[in-house]
């Protein structure tokens, strides 16, 4: 971490890559601050020595950055951080490589806040003053990679997280323990990532890659990513009270025989979410589920509920689906599907099961062509608000800006 009086320089250059990548928007004023003063600090370099981030302080991530094996990265209550803009090799984010710690604690009144440059957002404030919570792609976002199993191609133990070129040893992830610690995420809101490193290669708002059980996440929303809001690779990490509003690809997307659970989410789906829920299945031999419980899903006309395949496994109960389009008028848009043979054998075995799932349709349409594959028959329809399952959205009260924005109203 590094302070320094080139902020303007910096900022400049952002300034003439980001006016191209707004559509529908105005050309933001980028003012984070007092550039060098003590309030704006640039970190250019990896994190090789236990560094703590302040209090009413903005930090500028200069490009990618990683928490390097051994090492603790403190981020205090009320803290932002800001990822340059830029794209391939130049996308900025934050990685907090395997065997390093993130300590990131904000507050239910002082959340943690990353975002981008253009953001205007100063500590203090929840929702942005000059950009849309629709936009995206505008830097890369946050991974937190661990030492637990996966379940990957051909059996090895470790892969290369996706969204971070092969040459960079600290995207790593996977191993044998999976009651590994890579710290505690509490009170964070992650905005306008994705940013693009190839083709087909974004970043996700939030990565989990191997992450073990004694990690603590609670208390997250990620508005705005180009690619999956957040996305588990393997690993035995649970989260507890996510939102996931506007993702542009899926919302909520699991790989790799990720065996945690997620508990209390919200999704609200955007203009280019395409699944609120991809789950996939294992890769290589080791087998195992995940648990998703009390979620409730806003649709709109070209999202999915979920995509269920390549051997999907696992338990999703207590979840309410709302605001989907009729299928049949969509080309297969608005359903909950079971792809594949090995996801289909799943279901009729037991291990992928579902449990108390409600629906509020359009009028007209009927479960089972909403709810495919038989999965129907665990499936209620209610009037819109009648529902009796979904999220607790009294969690994400004064720190979301999910909350403030006023749409996680049922409506």
């Amino acid at each position: 971490m590094k302070k320094t009086t080139l902020l303007v320089n910096l900022l400049l250059g952002s300034l003439l890559i980001f006016s191209s990548c707004i559509e529908g928007n105005e050309r933001p004023t980028i003012d984070p601050g007092n550039p060098g003063s003590d309030n704006v600090l640039v970190v250019e370099s990896n994190i090789t020595t236990n560094t703590t981030w302040e209090t009413g302080k903005t930090y500028v991530l200069s490009g990618r950055i990683s928490v390097t094996v051994g090492n603790t990265l403190t981020i205090q209550e009320g803290v932002i951080v800001k990822g340059e803009v830029g794209t391939g090799p130049n996308a900025s984010a934050l990685i907090v490589a395997r065997g390093a710690t993130i300590n990131a604690v904000g507050t239910a009144t002082n959340p943690i806040i990353f975002t981008t440059i253009a953001d205007e957002i100063a500590p203090g404030q929840i929702a942005s003053p000059n950009l849309d919570p629709d936009l995206t792609g505008l830097w890369g976002g946050l991974l937190i990679l661990g030492n637990a199993r996966g379940s990957f191609a051909g059996d090895i133990t470790e892969v290369q997280i996706e969204g971070i070129p092969p040459s960079d040893t600290n995207g790593l992830y996977g191993g044998n323990d999976d009651t590994d610690n890579s710290g505690v995420l509490k009170y964070v809101s992650i905005r306008h990532g994705g940013a693009n490193i190839g083709e087909g290669n974004e970043i996700n708002g939030l990565t989990l890659g191997g992450v073990g059980s004694e990690t603590v996440i609670e208390n997250v929303e990620v508005i705005g990513n180009q690619d999956d809001g957040i996305e588990w690779f393997g690993g035995t990490v649970s989260v507890k009270n996510a939102i996931v509003w506007n993702a542009g690809d899926d919302a909520l997307d699991t790989d790799q025989a990720w065996a945690g659970t997620l508990d209390n989410f919200v999704v609200i789906t955007g203009g280019e979410t395409d699944h609120a829920l991809e789950i996939d299945g294992p890769e290589g031999s080791y087998n195992a589920g995940h648990t998703f419980i009390n979620g409730t899903v806003k649709g709109n006309d070209v999202a999915e509920f979920g995509d269920f395949r390549d051997g999907a496994r696992g338990t999703f109960e207590n979840i309410y689906f709302y605001n989907f389009s009729n299928p049949e008028d969509t080309n297969g848009r608005g359903d909950l599907s079971l792809s594949g043979d090995k996801t289909i054998a799943n279901f009729s075995e037991g291990q992928l099961t579902f449990s108390n799932l409600q629906a509020t349709l359009v009028e007209g349409v009927t479960l089972s062509q909403v709810f495919k594959g038989g999965t129907d028959a665990f499936a209620t329809e209610v009037e819109l608000g009648a529902n009796t399952v979904g999220a607790d959205l009294s969690v994400f009260s004064n720190w979301s800006w999910a909350n403030e924005a006023g749409v996680l109203t049922i409506q």
